[in-house]
């Protein structure tokens, strides 16, 4: 089994650390490395895409076990919409097969470079959380390699489900899993979209679902350009119940009066009639940023400005029916490859919070909080959550999540986000495992109630602590 000494990061290029990273070519040499991983050696976990923002899959002093050469489909069941996957294989990877199938899955991350066993550790979810949940309530059971050589196939009734789901890989190594498909229709999706002068006005277009479409402007087309259309609602757009995912982007860069606005889009997935056409996920991005770019050439306030006013000026202020493709509506920040280059040798924060139904003013006062410290906030979107899964350690809670990228490098950045910490938890809110780097263990407890039951079951599952990871370490789990 190949094994190298590997400088470690997540997606954010924030906290790396050196391990001794292995990389199993079976499922049994997989089995063998956990099995052969001791506490007096630094422990071990289990890495996939690396494309958690934080230090979930780093683990200094140790060993990573890289699931990534572990990937494929094993089988499909397509009547009854279930496939059978190894842990490594990507989404994008599953989408293309699945896609070849006329099926597709209910709940895509913002990317689709995340690996299956990744995407169940963090319970990553979509912009169709409210209808959907997280990606772990499609989850039909997955197989779990345990520190002690044990493979236990979970099905989501199982205490070990609840754990292991948004448990940032602290129980186990996932091997495989059985996931639940749905029909695709089209590959398409048609969105109803609104440029508004303020956040608050997104959020009660979104927490109405749509709310009165017979206001605002037009884009003069009386629908999207090419006059394709789906359940209209009598003006133009998707009736409420069609619209399946939503998200709003946000401006906090602009100064003045621009500060806040936001662009709001709400999609459903488009009939087949409407674009007969197939497109598939393409397996490089157009672009890509790359290694070794000059200091002066990365985001600064100015140029992201500059993007934000143009981005603001080509949407048109209120568009209904407009014809988005699978790669734009799900993934659109795949289309530049290596993005998070762009932040420099620092690297970025994204700040990611959920705070319940009731406490919307939070939102308002945490890009409030950041602005008057004067920390630049570069991309920011806002998100329904619906339900909590159950899992323990599971992000998404009922009401809202506001994700903003910041660069890691500005001036007095890690004392302000331990102030919004506080803020959150006071809330009753939490912040995202899979995004952080710098979270404190105490207000980690406080954010997250059950991590008592997780600990427990820890004792008894890996009782000599076998299974650590740079996070796990930091948060005291």
């Amino acid at each position: 089994m190949a094994a190298a000494e590997q400088l470690l990061s997540g997606w954010g290029r924030t906290s790396p650390s050196r391990a001794r990273v292995l990389r199993p070519q079976t499922v049994a040499q997989l089995t063998d490395a956990l099995a052969c991983a001791t506490p007096r050696a630094g422990g071990t976990i289990a890495r996939g895409a690396g494309r958690s923002y934080g230090d979930a899959a780093q683990n200094a002093g140790g060993s990573v076990i890289d699931t990534t050469a572990l990937r494929g489909v094993l089988a499909l069941d397509a009547p009854r919409g279930l496939v059978r996957v190894h842990a490594g294989t990507t989404l994008g990877e599953l989408l293309r097969y699945l896609i070849a199938h006329d099926l597709t899955l209910a709940v895509v991350p913002g990317t689709r470079h995340v690996t299956v066993g990744g995407a169940i550790a963090a319970d990553v979810h979509g912009k169709n959380h409210p209808g959907e949940g997280g990606f772990a309530a499609h989850v039909e059971s997955f197989a779990l390699c345990t520190p002690a050589g044990e493979w236990i196939e979970v099905a989501a009734e199982h205490e070990l489900f609840r754990a292991t789901a948004g448990g940032m890989g602290l129980t186990g190594v996932i091997v495989e899993a059985t996931l639940r498909t749905r029909r695709l229709r089209s590959p398409w999706a048609l969105a109803d979209i609104d440029r508004v002068p303020e956040l608050e006005q997104a959020l009660a277009l979104m927490g109405d679902d749509g709310g009165s479409d017979d206001d605002g402007g037009s884009d003069g087309a009386g629908g999207d350009a090419d006059g394709t259309g789906d359940t209209p609602d009598g003006n133009g757009g998707l009736a409420r119940e069609r619209r399946s995912s939503a998200i709003a982007w946000v401006d906090l860069l602009s100064p003045g009066r621009a500060f806040g606005r936001a662009v709001l889009t709400r999609c459903a997935e488009a009939a087949r009639a409407d674009r007969p056409a197939r497109r598939h996920l393409s397996d490089r991005p157009p672009l890509s940023i790359p290694t070794g770019l000059p200091v002066g050439a990365l985001l600064r306030p100015s140029a992201v400005r500059a993007f934000n006013e143009l981005h603001w000026r080509l949407t048109p202020q209120r568009a209904r029916g407009r014809a988005i493709d699978i790669q734009a509506n799900l993934f659109p920040l795949d289309v530049v490859g290596a993005w998070n280059r762009l932040y420099g040798r620092d690297g970025l924060v994204q700040y990611q919070f959920a705070v319940p139904r009731g406490q919307e003013p939070l939102l308002r006062r945490a890009v409030e909080h950041l602005r008057v410290r004067g920390l630049p906030m570069y991309l920011a979107t806002i998100k329904r959550l619906g339900p909590a899964s159950g899992g323990w350690l599971s992000f998404p809670l009922e009401g809202w999540t506001l994700a903003i990228d910041l660069p890691a490098g500005a001036p007095g950045l890690r004392r302000a986000l331990d102030e919004l910490d506080e803020l959150v938890a006071q809330a009753g809110g939490r912040v995202y495992l899979a995004k952080d780097s710098r979270m404190r263990a105490e207000v980690f407890a406080a954010m997250y109630p059950e991590l008592g039951r997780l600990r427990e079951l820890r004792a008894r599952l890996d009782p000599r602590g076998v299974l650590r990871s740079d996070l796990a370490v930091r948060l005291g789990v």
